[in-house]
């Protein structure tokens, strides 16, 4: 079925992209951020361009990416009276018993590999990314 093949799982360059936090959300945007810590820095964005179906936690371990079911498909479609062109499905835990069921529907995904720093660092190299919320002791 062509709605499944353009619904298909995502699939993440290599490294260890075990925590997982949103860094930015907005009506044009949702970027998801993942890293083996979080703590410093993250090396990797998960883009989704005009979000309009959002069902995740704002903070998760450890997602399964697949691809999103028939039912899900179809649930996004029913709420939003129409489908969009990327369906992404993934569980994670999220601190409880269980994983959770994550789902979102967007314009377009676009995956982002590289170091974004989440603290201030004067040395930083000319065009170091930081972190939205980052600012310099000066502003």
């Amino acid at each position: 079925m062509d709605v499944e093949r353009r619904h298909a799982g995502i699939q993440l360059p290599e490294g260890s992209w075990w925590e997982w936090d949103v860094v930015a959300w907005n009506a044009g945007q949702l970027r998801l951020a993942a890293g083996p810590d979080l703590a410093y820095h993250h090396g990797l964005e998960l883009v989704f361009e005009d979000p309009a179906f959002v069902s995740c936690p704002s903070s998760f371990h450890d997602p399964t990416f697949r691809a999103a079911s028939p039912d899900e498909i179809l649930q996004v479609t029913r709420h939003l009276g129409g489908e969009l062109p990327v369906v992404v499905a993934f569980e994670a835990d999220a601190g409880g018993l269980e994983p959770v069921s994550c789902l979102i529907a967007a314009e377009r995904l676009e995956i982002v590999q590289e170091t974004v720093l989440r603290y201030w660092r004067e040395d930083a190299a000319p065009g170091q990314r930081f972190a939205p919320w980052v600012r310099s002791p000066s502003q």
